[in-house]
């Protein structure tokens, strides 16, 4: 199959490709930055695109095809100013707009448009927390939107490709926790003090990390893309919901340094701002529907996912 990719310039997208590629499938990105993609590979070729509008490539909608959307300005690129704020909302919306926009033109329909999210949708729920782990307080796909910049993002990322279900279209939305990865990602930043032997819990440590290994991310992306009847949201985290002062842990052992200094919540508020809601707060999410649906994972337990990416 076909599968048009719309920002896959980005930490998934880069993932995702060679894997759809070794499936039997082909690869388009459609990507604003072109030249982060020098080399592509046998299977996936790119087109250039505004970010906004279907111009010079709507037609590839046209056919037997997957979309996968994953567009949206980087949330940590920096300090949440206004303007900022405007160009995170703006670059998830326009271009999901765009994609809804190009699937109600084709003639024939899309096979599946897989719609990235985030589990930011729930705004801040954690749960009491018992050595490290998060035992109650679970958020699954049936829990309903809540508070903060996040949340209200998601529900207009998501609500700007709710027409193509009227036109038949499966659609699947994809709310993704905290990717871990080797390359790039959150992971990287968060590893940086601990290698300065600065690492430790950010604010009070007990909110809690919806954590995914990068290979989850990209084999149940593939599962849902193959499985006919999954349709609406699934969370995209592992089994194992764990808070900050565990994650913390964990990551200091799987780098081999300490991780007994805290991050003062007011000194993350002052330096970035609202931003710091982000690693302040956290959603307990649980990717029941995934499981439910009969993906496995394969990391599901942290301290195997971190020493398999910082061994």
């Amino acid at each position: 199959m076909r599968v048009l990719m719309v920002g896959g310039s980005g930490l998934i997208g880069r993932a995702l490709a060679p894997r759809l590629v070794a499936d039997g499938h082909s690869v388009v990105i459609l990507t604003r930055r072109p030249d982060r993609l020098k080399e592509l590979g046998e299977g996936v070729t790119q087109e250039a695109w505004d970010g906004r509008t279907t111009h010079g490539w709507g037609p590839l909608v046209d056919g037997d095809c997957a979309i996968v959307n994953l567009a949206g300005e980087n949330l940590a690129a920096g300090r949440w100013t206004q303007s900022r704020k405007r160009r995170i909302l703006e670059s998830r919306v326009d271009a999901t707009r765009a994609v809804t926009e190009a699937i109600l033109k084709a003639r024939t329909k899309p096979v599946v448009l897989l719609q990235a999210s985030a589990v930011g949708y729930y705004g801040p729920r954690g749960g009491a927390v018992e050595d490290g782990a998060v035992n109650e307080g679970a958020v699954d796909e049936g829990a309903g939107v809540g508070d903060g910049f996040l949340a209200r993002v998601c529900v207009d990322w998501e609500k700007a490709s709710e027409p193509v279900e009227a036109a038949g279209v499966r659609r699947v939305i994809l709310r993704t926790g905290v990717v871990l990865a080797q390359d790039g990602g959150a992971l990287s930043k968060m590893a940086l003090p601990f290698r300065w032997f600065l690492g430790g819990p950010m604010g009070s440590g007990r909110q809690a990390v919806p954590w995914i290994h990068i290979e989850d991310v990209v084999a149940s992306i593939i599962f849902l893309l193959a499985s006919p009847d999954a349709a609406g949201p699934f969370n995209l985290s592992a089994p194992e919901a764990v808070d900050n002062r565990r994650f913390s842990s964990a990551l200091g052992k799987a780098l081999g340094r300490p991780s007994f200094l805290p991050a003062p919540a007011f000194a993350l508020c002052l330096v970035l701002g609202e931003m710091a809601d982000m690693l302040l707060t956290g959603q307990n999410a649980v990717p029941r529907r995934l499981q439910e649906s009969g993906y496995r994972f394969h990391f599901s337990r942290l301290d195997a996912a971190l020493e398999d990416l910082l061994s």
